[in-house]
């Protein structure tokens, strides 16, 4: 396991730093496993739980902080409604490109809630680069209760001190972090936001669409939007957790999640 480390990154004739870290050694035949933080997430939010599932799946891992995120650049200007899309589409592909990330490299992608949604997108985009996707807690559509947990959170990010404060311990500038995410979803409009159409016949690996059964950001109508979209779509849905399986269950995620990497082997 590397050290995190920043990486020097060329977005679009931007100079950006990207917080970066390799997990676990290369092992032949095994896919590179790349994790995808949740919205308000970073490399350093993920705690230990890339380094449990790189061992269980005996692989190289690599997890990042986007830009605007954890130690990488701060965002210079607010996201617009389709920044996953515009993510998706030019920033991840960038990164790889400045990690050394062989673009004939097929990935296995592990991704949570905004990380889920981009995911599924780079998927679906350059599906000759994915050998399998594990969407934990996806976002395909904005459902009411997601609009409410996201006005909750910006109450509690501008009048309680423990929020920001529990932010400030995974992210250089937190207001970067926190209205980058809070500012794109609360946007007028951001009501319609859909990358339903975006994923229909695009996507050409096996996924697991894992979430729990409380998630308070997304009902379970997300995860059976993908198995409508594409067919070879496993559902998990996890009794009594809420919108983070990987701390609050994490065996059951390793499990769930070992079972897809092995059948993306065969």
């Amino acid at each position: 396991m590397s050290a995190p480390f920043l990486q020097p990154l060329q977005l679009q004739g931007e100079a950006l730093q990207i917080e970066a870290q390799w997990l676990g050694i290369e092992r032949e035949g095994r896919p590179l496993t790349v994790f995808l933080h949740e919205g308000l997430g970073s490399l350093s939010h993920w705690r230990d739980f890339p380094q449990q599932l790189c061992e269980a799946l005996d692989c190289r891992g690599l997890v990042y902080s986007r830009p605007g995120y954890g130690q990488s650049s701060p965002r210079r200007e607010l996201w617009p409604q389709d920044y996953l899309q515009r993510q998706a589409r030019d920033q991840l592909p960038a990164c790889f490109d400045a990690l050394g990330v062989p673009r004939d490299e097929r990935l296995f992608l592990f991704g949570h809630s905004d990380g889920a949604s981009l995911a599924l997108l780079f998927a679906a985009a350059f599906p000759e680069r994915v050998r399998g996707v594990v969407a934990m807690a996806p976002h395909l559509f904005i459902e009411p209760c997601t609009i409410a947990g996201l006005r909750q959170a910006r109450q509690a990010y501008e009048q309680e001190p423990a929020l920001r404060t529990a932010l400030a311990r995974h992210h250089a500038d937190t207001d970067s972090a926190f209205y980058g995410w809070n500012s794109a979803w609360l946007h007028p409009g951001s009501e319609r936001w859909n990358i339903e159409d975006e994923l229909r016949g695009r996507l050409a690996c096996p996924v697991l669409a894992l979430q729990g059964e409380n998630d308070e950001y997304g009902s379970l109508a997300q995860i059976k939007a993908i198995a409508r979209l594409h067919a070879d779509t496993k559902l998990c849905v996890l009794p009594g957790c809420g919108h983070a399986p990987q701390r609050e269950q994490t065996e059951a995620v390793i499990e769930h999640t070992n079972a897809l990497f092995q059948r993306c082997l065969a």
